[in-house]
């Protein structure tokens, strides 16, 4: 083995960065998690920031109308908002403000499942810590060296704020008559017949007829059929849309 390669085996390997935040469902099932970062939660916040404060101005402005009693109910209302808005949006709103739904964000418990009355009073209520001593410090500098991103109320509360994934869009495949294949295929045949078909269009027809050439025996067709074939197995093989 050359002395190059003996050192670079010997050196230790560095792990990866990777954000990911793995998680075990009481079914065994392991999910992988993204947990979000300053900027996104720090934008995040501003929206629901901005839309508290329309309201507050256009409650104020209403209200300010009928005199003190008005104004005790605009303040009323102010610690509702405070205290109450993220709250009813984590818990009703499966984990999703106003502004973390626009972020694509979402609460939840650190186990992946959506998040509770109790988690998100705690989250919310211990703000007040997060702010400390001014402008967020203790939370910035909670979020920042936390490996999940948590401020201190997330901790408290076991509570993440991760990206929603999007479900997977089904692959779009040419039109074709689903068939069955003319033998039994495995997993790796399987995703390789959707892969071509997936792929499909961005190849031109003559690399297409190419490649399907070469499953033409297997396939039990002439070269010329054989494109349309593995279309029409791929199409059975991913059901009814």
């Amino acid at each position: 083995m050359p002395f190059s390669s003996t050192l670079h085996s010997r050196q230790p390997q560095r792990p990866v960065l990777d954000t990911r935040y793995q998680v075990e469902t009481p079914e065994g099932i392991d999910l992988m998690l993204r947990p979000a970062g300053l900027v996104p939660r720090a934008l995040a916040f501003g929206i629901d920031l901005l839309i508290r404060g329309c309201i507050l101005g256009v409650v104020y402005l209403l209200l300010g109308l009928l005199g003190q009693f008005g104004m005790g109910l605009a303040t009323i209302l102010l610690f509702l908002l405070t205290w109450w808005y993220m709250v009813l949006f984590e818990v009703l709103n499966q984990g999703r403000s106003p502004g973390k739904q626009l972020l694509g964000l979402r609460v939840v418990h650190d186990d992946g499942t959506p998040v509770g009355w109790a988690a998100s009073l705690t989250r919310n209520l211990l703000r007040f810590v997060d702010l400390l001593p001014f402008a967020y410090s203790l939370g910035i500098i909670s979020c920042l060296s936390h490996r999940a991103f948590k401020r201190l109320g997330d901790i408290a509360a076991g509570t993440l704020v991760v990206y929603r994934d999007l479900p997977a869009a089904r692959p779009d495949l040419p039109e074709a008559e689903a068939v069955r294949a003319p033998l039994p295929l495995d997993l790796s045949e399987q995703r390789a017949l959707l892969g071509f078909a997936e792929r499909a269009q961005g190849l031109s027809s003559a690399r297409r007829a190419e490649l399907a050439a070469i499953l033409a025996e297997p396939l039990q067709v002439d070269a010329e059929q054989a494109e349309a074939r593995i279309n029409g197995i791929a199409r059975g093989l991913l059901g009814p849309t």
